[in-house]
């Protein structure tokens, strides 16, 4: 009988050393969350884990542990290796030298040369035994890691941790539960079966932190029963509920609540692409003291604030002249449909799309609007 994704999970924790956690390129709070708690738990369980994902750890997050072995890319994952076949003619000596940018290694052999056929070059396997991704539907959501490293999801098992129904099960175990609340919760049960004892505070603390993200502080229609006694649970545990609310919610500089809060004052909702929209003009900048660099922040909250949107969006003028535009997709399937005829630049998640000659906001953003409706009935 086959073994449940649960069981095949512990099975190759059981025989493995060090495991690689990924989580997406832009992660929501459940996934650092999440991936925080499991890197300690295995971290208690004896094991040898690391973190990567490809972006900076926002400050919201300051309130928990930085795990020591975090990486914003994957450096050393494997080695390549000078290889000689000494069947015919022994190596006697190897020395290496660093100079003029080059790294040079001479090789003396017992006897007379080395003959060229005797040497090869190999790349060596990857360092980790186990790669686990966490609230990632699909592999592209990883971003740089996944472009730069694609041979790592061939070459090394991969433990797929989610609860979104769009999930592509792309994983030797998948670990998907669509009816959780998030993948704190999943993370939860698999620590209960392995051993409840190493669940200590600042793992429950990094769960309901995921939590809290997931369900947007038990308002969202994904809180159930089983959530709330697994918050209930978190707590009995130590988790620090009112420090977690205190950082996620209300440690925005003023300038950006207020700049936040004029967004949402001109919200525009178009229904049949569910694109919400928002204008800054110079005059909400000023006011409230902004910057064009907190405008990632603001769409991010913005997205916070409609679960029921697809696509999200804020237009300003960068000169007299011409505006921005910057968009956010509530999924990578999404972003991978709209983006490549919009002609922008994609960073950090963030589509940044320049319209020259159009200094009008509302006419930029209807007519982006109608664009990607566009390309959505193609």
């Amino acid at each position: 009988m086959a073994l449940e994704p649960q069981a095949q999970l512990r099975k190759f924790l059981e025989k493995s050393q060090k495991i690689l956690i990924l989580i997406p390129e832009n992660p929501e709070t459940d996934a650092i969350g999440s991936s925080w708690a499991l890197y300690y738990f295995l971290k208690k369980i004896n094991l040898q884990p690391a973190i990567a994902f490809s972006g900076k750890i926002p400050e919201k997050f300051g309130f928990l542990p930085v795990p020591e072995k975090f990486f914003s890319e994957i450096s050393g994952a494997r080695d390549f290796v000078l290889s000689f076949d000494t069947t015919r003619n022994k190596i006697i000596r190897v020395r290496q030298k660093e100079e003029d940018g080059r790294y040079n290694i001479f090789v003396t052999p017992k006897k007379g040369s080395i003959d060229p056929r005797d040497f090869s070059f190999i790349l060596a396997k990857f360092n980790y035994d186990l790669v686990v991704t966490i609230d990632c539907s699909d592999l592209e959501k990883l971003g740089s890691i996944y472009i730069k490293n694609t041979d790592l999801f061939f070459e090394v098992p991969v433990a797929n941790i989610d609860y979104h129904s769009e999930n592509d099960n792309f994983g030797q175990i998948n670990l998907v539960d669509i009816t959780a609340s998030s993948s704190a919760e999943i993370l939860f049960e698999l620590f209960q079966n392995i051993n409840p004892e190493m669940i200590d505070q600042n793992i429950s603390t990094c769960l309901f932190t995921g939590l809290i993200g997931a369900t947007e502080s038990f308002q969202k229609k994904n809180t159930t029963p089983k959530a709330l006694s697994f918050a209930a649970q978190l707590m009995e545990k130590k988790a620090n509920q009112s420090e977690i609310v205190r950082w996620l919610y209300k440690t925005q500089p003023l300038r950006i609540l207020k700049l936040w809060g004029r967004a949402m004052a001109k919200i525009n909702w178009e229904e049949e692409i569910q694109l919400v929209w928002s204008a800054i003009s110079v005059e909400d900048l000023v006011q409230s003291r902004g910057t064009i660099s907190d405008l990632p922040i603001v769409l991010e909250k913005i997205q916070e604030s409609y679960s029921e949107g697809k696509f999200f969006m804020t237009i300003y003028n960068d000169t007299p002249q011409s505006s921005v535009a910057l968009i956010k997709t509530k999924s990578s399937k999404l972003a991978q449909k709209i983006y490549p005829f919009l002609n922008g630049n994609f960073q950090n998640g963030i589509l940044e799309i320049k319209i020259e000659e159009e200094k009008n906001l509302e006419k930029t953003g209807i007519a982006l609007a109608k664009k990607i409706q566009k390309i959505l009935s193609q």
